[in-house]
């Protein structure tokens, strides 16, 4: 009786579940082996001309407070 409860649940894991499991996650690993598209690593790129481009904005913004506003930075 209590191998009944036993046996069902793992024959549906092992049947279905299982061979599911081990199917997705070997191409997971196969695409993460593989490294960034060309069109990613254009992507890629193209975001970090971006957050540069954002980071000179924002230096030029903090000089522009420190000029108008000296203790903004201060303020909560």
């Amino acid at each position: 009786m209590s191998m009944g409860f036993i046996v069902g649940p793992l024959i549906v894991f092992l049947v279905f579940v299982a061979p599911l499991w081990l199917i997705l996650h070997y191409r997971s690993k196969r695409q993460t082996a593989q490294g960034l598209s060309g069109e990613e690593t254009d992507k890629l790129q193209g975001l970090v001309v971006r957050a540069e481009q954002m980071q000179q904005r924002i230096v030029t913004l903090e000089k522009i407070l420190d000029a108008e506003a000296p203790h903004w930075r201060q303020k909560p």
